[in-house]
């Protein structure tokens, strides 16, 4: 007999598949709970995002060159890239993964910039690791270039990125938008980087000699050569050797052209809080190439950037992390549609703040995107708080879906967002049926091949992923072909 029945209670007992439902609706009620907590007063989520330790060791490089070093910050930092550090004395891309060289040349420098010694058990171990893969003369292109910003290798061990490349018209198979879009940022400080060719003077403790296999000046730096001797990343070497030869012989008066095109680009795409692209290599190599092309930091350009600079820093208790954006809108999107899916109801306060706060942050500013779609409208939502000339597919996709299937006090105002939203969405429909993130038709893939291509990954093509969500959008919002 029952234990409880003898004492006069009323027991009920559960089948096996209803106590099952029943732990899965407490611990939906729970996550739930747990993520209203985390919504901000005015309607978003935003947490951390975590990349690898190059975005770290780039910050702190960044500020020793822009003379914006601040000790206590830097201390933080440098303690997230120790605390990060495999035990091989390596650095990876990603958590668990093996050492990837150029983030450990990196993170090398950049601790010794922050005091640490050759001899420190962490530097060496890194050191050796460095060494065992070929030294310095190996790592990848955009660590060279910050490696020459700060003297500690030649302007000629950095691929040839002569600025006059950004006047190529663009029906030119080779233009700055036929790159994705981070790719077309990051290229435009790096040509103009090169063209200044700066080299920030340090005390020769705070360098990287001893990363040399050979004397320096016996060292030749070679740009990675393709698997097979005919292949399209070896005929691209060849064309890096071309453009190096002109720009030994440079055209005087198309240099100044270009130079002035390319600034005035990088002025005309700086956002209201600052920064360029929303992403950590624009924010920080387009305020070093302004500063390297006589721009003081009390400019008000400059000036907005060094403060933009700092909003990739997020504080831990004991360390500080540099992001390589800000992650708002994705992550706002991404808790209003788990909000949605474990049955939240669409008229809930905190999702109708939600759409509020949406409908208030969509772009209706024609960014790189009308290059290629003159004709379309903008209506889009950007990755970050500030991003208004990249617009992406992927989180207009998502933050409508979320939109259609909650409500908001302006009603008018929310029927307006989703229509427009949804028209341009589709408008960045590519010419093979799919969609990217920042472009429509953004498939030069060839150009993955580019002696600055470091992980092949230069271009925008449409994606399954992204795509399908796409579709789930298509079918939030009712839209019909």
């Amino acid at each position: 007999m029952n234990p409880a029945a003898e004492i006069g209670n009323t027991a009920i007992a559960m089948s096996p598949h209803d106590e099952f439902v029943a732990k899965i609706d407490y611990t939906v009620d729970c996550a739930q709970r747990a993520l209203l907590a985390l919504q901000k007063p005015e309607g978003y989520w935003h947490a951390p995002l975590e990349a690898n330790a190059e975005m770290n060791a780039e910050f702190i490089i960044f500020n020793h060159f822009m003379d914006t070093v601040d000790l206590e910050t830097e201390a933080r930092l440098r303690k997230h890239l120790l605390d990060t550090q495999s035990a091989d004395g390596s650095w990876a891309l990603y958590q668990g993964g093996e050492g990837y060289l150029s983030t450990t040349i990196e993170s090398y420098f950049a601790l010794k910039l922050t005091g640490m010694r050759a001899g420190d058990e962490p530097m060496a171990a890194a050191r050796r690791w460095i060494l065992s893969k070929g030294g310095i003369v190996n790592c990848g292109t955009l660590a060279r270039f910050y490696l020459a910003s700060m003297g500690q290798i030649t302007w000629d061990a950095t691929a040839a990125l002569p600025v006059e490349l950004s006047l190529f018209p663009n029906w030119f198979p080779f233009n700055i938008y036929e790159l994705g879009s981070w790719a077309r940022g990051t290229l435009m400080g790096l040509m103009m980087l090169q063209a200044a060719r700066p080299e920030k003077k340090i005390d020769y403790q705070r360098g990287v000699l001893e990363l040399f296999i050979e004397p320096p000046h016996f060292t030749k730096f070679k740009q990675p050569r393709g698997k097979n001797l005919l292949s399209l990343r070896n005929a691209l070497n060849f064309a890096d050797k071309a453009l190096r030869f002109y720009d030994r012989h440079k055209i005087k008066s198309l240099r100044a052209r270009a130079l002035r095109h390319t600034e005035e680009w990088l002025l005309e795409h700086q956002e209201a809080n600052g920064s360029w692209g929303g992403i950590e290599p624009c924010y920080l190599l387009s305020a070093m190439a302004l500063k390297a092309n006589g721009y003081r930091n009390d400019h008000p350009v400059l000036k907005k950037a060094i403060e933009a600079s700092q909003e990739l820093i997020w504080h831990f208790s004991d360390y500080d992390m540099y992001m390589p954006c800000v992650s708002v809108n994705w992550d706002t999107g991404l808790a209003g549609r788990a909000l949605l899916d474990s049955g939240l109801p669409g008229d809930h306060p905190s999702l109708k703040q939600t759409s509020q706060w949406l409908i208030d942050h969509q772009i209706f500013k024609k960014g790189d995107w009308s290059v290629k779609r003159p004709d379309l409208e903008p209506g889009g939502w950007a990755f970050e708080f500030f991003n208004d000339n990249y617009p992406d597919v992927d989180d207009s996709a998502v933050i409508l879906s979320v939109m259609a299937d909650s409500k908001a006090d302006d009603a008018a105002a929310r029927e307006r967002a989703i229509r427009t939203g949804a028209n341009w969405v589709m408008g960045m429909q590519s010419k093979d049926g799919g969609f990217a993130a920042f472009d429509a038709d953004n498939n030069s893939t060839w150009l993955n091949h580019l002696p600055l291509a470091d992980v092949e990954a230069v271009t925008d093509p449409s994606c399954p992923d992204l795509t399908g969500r796409v579709l789930e959008m298509m079918a939030a919002v009712g839209y019909r072909t």
